[in-house]
């Protein structure tokens, strides 16, 4: 027998999905879902689909067309990588659930069941709550690509079923929020390593390093910074391809420089079209050797961004100047960033008292003042 489920819809409306498993000695060879606005055609495709599948070479078929979740995510590589120019972070997860034991399961058998377990033992494994919630993001991103593209027989909806019970059991999570920032003396660790180090390497590790604190800018960022984009008239530059949740291509924005951020532009020799030309990479893999080095913990590279915005508000910007330097379009991103430390917050003077304003006392004229006018009078002059 089919089962039904219904569902509710964000905007109010019910929809019915219709699932159909074909089982053999207890084991799934086949599952198929599909959703409809009324129950009756859910049903009725649901019956259809029953008897369809009776037939062993439709089964067969299936069997065939129908490829593994590792290679779903080959394919959806191979065909949207190079249009959609996506995060390195992203290219890493997909390759990674790619080679993942799950991936050689039927992608039209995985159910949300296998799902659960499957983060289940990644936190067993010691991911974080916020690593493996994105293991069913990509994983459903796959399902939705197959199912639309492909027309494969494939059910995205068993990824949202898995998000909300791994909710539940507290198994999935927001990331916590980051608060480190480097003291003083890791800064000057840092600065005495690169000033050393500089001499001998290709990555003026210490200009780069100087510049991500005054400049609030990413590794990224700072190496795609060019020369042309510079305005000296307004001292600001421009941030090509600027990160975007929704998409950076062409997202190109101006920011503005510090005093101390176009000093030390202004210092670098123009060799290139870019100002910092150098590879991202290598700039986070020097900063992470010399924390190794010097025995720092806890401490990335896109740590110095949260540093310089918590310096702009320790300077006296208000939010919307900082989101000039940062580039940030909301307070709630830009919070994310702003690590205060009481110590260095500014002095601001109370205002000056205002003096209490004082009821003055009747006259022996007023108290023998008779009824009438001229007693209205007094009362009219008695808080004067």
């Amino acid at each position: 027998m089919p089962t039904i489920k219904i569902r509710k819809q964000a905007d109010g409306a019910t929809r019915y999905t219709a699932i159909v498993r074909l089982r053999r000695k207890g084991a799934v060879l086949h599952r198929e879902s599909r959703t409809f606005t009324h129950r009756s055609a859910a049903l009725s495709w649901a019956k259809h689909r029953e008897v369809a599948l009776e037939d062993p070479a439709e089964l067969a078929r299936l069997r065939v067309s129908t490829p593994t979740l590792a290679e779903l995510i080959r394919w959806y590589i191979e065909t949207f990588e190079t249009i959609s120019r996506w995060q390195r972070s992203k290219q890493t997860h997909l390759e990674f659930l790619e080679r993942h034991s799950l991936g050689k399961t039927i992608a039209h058998t995985l159910t949300s069941a296998d799902l659960i377990r499957h983060v289940q033992s990644r936190r067993a494994e010691g991911a974080g709550p916020a690593t493996v919630i994105n293991d069913l993001i990509w994983i459903g991103v796959v399902l939705r690509a197959a199912k639309s593209v492909k027309e494969l027989p494939v059910s995205p909806e068993i990824v949202q079923q898995a998000r909300s019970a791994c909710r539940e059991l507290r198994l999935v999570g927001k990331p916590k929020k980051r608060t480190r920032r480097p003291t003083a003396d890791e800064l000057t660790r840092l600065q005495g390593h690169f000033k050393s180090r500089d001499r001998r390497a290709d990555i003026p590790m210490l200009a780069v390093m100087e510049f991500a604190i005054a400049s609030a800018r990413r590794e990224s960022e700072i190496c795609r910074l060019e020369w042309r984009d510079n305005d000296e008239a307004s001292r600001t530059g421009l941030v090509r391809d600027a990160k975007h949740p929704t998409g950076k291509e062409g997202n190109h924005r101006r920011f503005k420089y510090t005093p101390e951020a176009w000093a030390l532009v202004s210092a670098q020799p123009e060799t290139s079209e870019r100002i910092f030309p150098y590879d991202a990479k290598s700039v986070g893999a020097a900063f992470t050797r010399a924390c190794h080095l010097l025995g720092i913990q806890d401490l990335r590279f896109h740590d110095l961004r949260h540093e310089a915005t918590s310096r702009l508000f320790e300077r006296g910007y208000q939010i919307h100047e900082v989101a000039q330097f940062t580039l940030h379009e909301s307070w709630n991103e830009l919070k994310r960033y702003t690590n205060l430390k009481p110590e260095n917050l500014r002095d601001i003077a109370a205002p000056a008292a205002s003096k209490p304003r004082t009821k003055r006392r009747k006259s022996s004229r007023v108290a023998n003042q008779p009824s009438g006018a001229g007693h209205q009078s007094a009362q009219r002059d008695l808080w004067h």
